[in-house]
């Protein structure tokens, strides 16, 4: 069902307080009252600026109702079956006489049938206020509706001031798919900022819609569109996971439904820091031609209770919109190691991380989650299930073949002939070395020839002997890692 329908039957089943948290006002403010229409009742639209007004006909604003105390008095006093929208309200609940008309107002609209709808742009209420709110997410819009969106947006933009329409279908088709994932007002502000002053929309708007898409994700800040230019042949060794993305490769397209197989879920990568499990993660998306999102689990917490779970809720919606797309969450241990203990935050942790694992048994959309830990003791044991991932895989430390892949990819990067270095000694040199340090003992060289000549592999050496590897530093830790892994894990390598 539509947003409209779904607050049309919300209201016809008598549901006394309604929670919209949302950016889109507008969206939300017209979905009322066509919910409303449809319902047969009215509709008084309040704002701390002019207090109630007919949300429907043109009337002039209700007088003595522009705060919340006068706003919530006028709705005790009155005995009608009509819908008052608030905007805002929650700003206003620090004020002890407004939480308390608040709590007789929700209990009046139960009694007389009359329903309060709150839109505010934050989760900000408190639990005895949320307990007796039933809370509504908007959804984003489908791939019909962007179409509707991206048409009206031209025709008014052409209206005001022609434009020129020189794009082909696939082109279009491309735009479309690029929108997925963004609010109705995010979709017309993109598409008229595409526009521009050229007044042109062509097949080369595609990738400025992409880029006006990542500018919008980070302005969000649950999701981050992540560039990644690596391919899994800029990273060495690994040979067992290369092999099992590459044969899942093409699991997201239609032959593959046809043939009987499901989209892959993701994988957990455990291991050592520094062993490129960050890099793996870009260089999925890359290779499979999909668009990589990072979660960033830190700003998914929020002070307001119920703000944190919203937060979860909202990425993971948003996800599914710009599917198929890699969901990359680094270092999961560090969002929800409390879930795996008894914690101190009332059951957040709990709550947040069972919302993580529910959608990752039962999310449809081809999503691909790739996530990755340093941390194994952190883990919730629910998160190793079988089940919630494909598969999950131990990335340790890299050996003699991989060692040498590696040396070589950082040097052909940095411009360099790996022919020309003696990579027999760098290799033997760098035994118990990640792929990390290996980088930085490259770039230390570089630094330290710069200025005398070029870099060489006594360089890399002296680089290597002085600065000791994680395996060295935090021995007994890396050893325990491994012994973990046996047997529960599958080698990368």
């Amino acid at each position: 069902m539509s947003d409209i329908q779904h607050l049309t039957e919300m209201i016809r089943a008598g549901t006394a307080a309604i929670s919209i948290v949302t950016h889109e006002e507008t969206y939300a403010l017209e979905c009322l009252c066509t919910a409303a229409f449809n319902n047969r009742k009215g509709v008084l639209i309040w704002s701390a600026g002019c207090g109630f007004r007919d949300g429907i006909l043109d009337k002039s604003p209700v007088t003595d109702t522009d705060n919340a105390i006068s706003a919530l008095r006028y709705i005790l006093l009155q005995n009608q079956k009509i819908v008052y929208v608030m905007l805002d309200l929650s700003a206003h609940i620090k004020d002890n006489v407004v939480m308390r008309l608040l709590r007789d107002t929700i209990q009046h609209c139960h009694s007389t049938g009359a329903n309060l709808t709150m839109i505010d742009a934050e989760d900000r209420w408190p639990a005895v206020i949320s307990s007796h709110v039933t809370s509504y997410d908007l959804s984003l819009p489908d791939e019909k509706e962007l179409v509707e969106i991206v048409r009206n947006s031209l025709k008014s933009a052409h209206k005001a001031r022609p434009i020129r329409i020189e794009i082909s279908q696939q082109g279009m088709d491309a735009i479309i798919r690029n929108l997925r994932g963004l609010t109705r007002r995010q979709v017309k502000d993109l598409v008229l900022s595409t526009i521009g002053d050229n007044r042109v929309l062509n097949d080369d708007d595609v990738v400025n819609i992409l880029a006006g898409k990542r500018k919008m994700l980070r302005v969000d800040g649950l999701l981050t569109y992540v560039e990644a230019p690596l391919t899994l042949d800029e990273i060495g060794g690994m040979e067992n996971l290369k092999r099992w993305l590459n044969t899942r490769k093409g699991a997201f397209s239609k032959e593959a439904r046809s043939f009987g197989l499901e989209a892959p879920k993701g994988v957990l990568m455990l291991g050592v820091q520094g062993a490129g499990k960050s890099l793996c993660a870009k260089a999925v998306a890359t290779a499979w031609q999909q668009p990589l999102l990072r979660l960033d689990p830190g700003r998914l917490y929020n002070s307001y209770v119920g703000e944190s779970e919203r937060n979860l809720r909202l990425a993971l919606r948003q996800v599914e919109m710009m599917s198929p797309a890699v969901l990359w969450v680094d270092e999961i241990e560090k969002a929800f190691a409390s879930a795996a203990s008894r914690s101190t935050d009332g059951g957040l942790s709990q709550r947040m991380f069972g919302t993580l694992l529910t959608w990752m048994q039962e999310h449809a959309d081809p999503v691909f989650v790739v996530a990755t830990a340093n941390d194994i003791a952190a883990l919730p044991p629910e998160l190793l299930r079988k089940g919630r991932f494909d598969e999950i895989f131990f990335i340790g430390l890299p050996q003699h073949d991989a060692r040498r892949q590696i040396f070589e990819i950082h040097l052909r990067r940095r411009n360099r002939n790996p022919e020309a270095f003696d990579l027999e000694k760098l290799i033997e040199c760098s035994d118990g070395y990640s792929g990390a340090e290996i980088e930085q003992s490259i770039v230390s060289a570089m630094h330290e020839a710069f200025g005398n000549g070029d870099v060489t592999s006594d360089h890399i050496i002296y680089a290597l002997q002085n600065s000791p590897p994680l395996s060295v530093t935090m021995k007994e830790r890396i050893a325990e890692l491994y012994r973990w892994a046996q047997g529960r894990c599958v080698s990368a390598d």
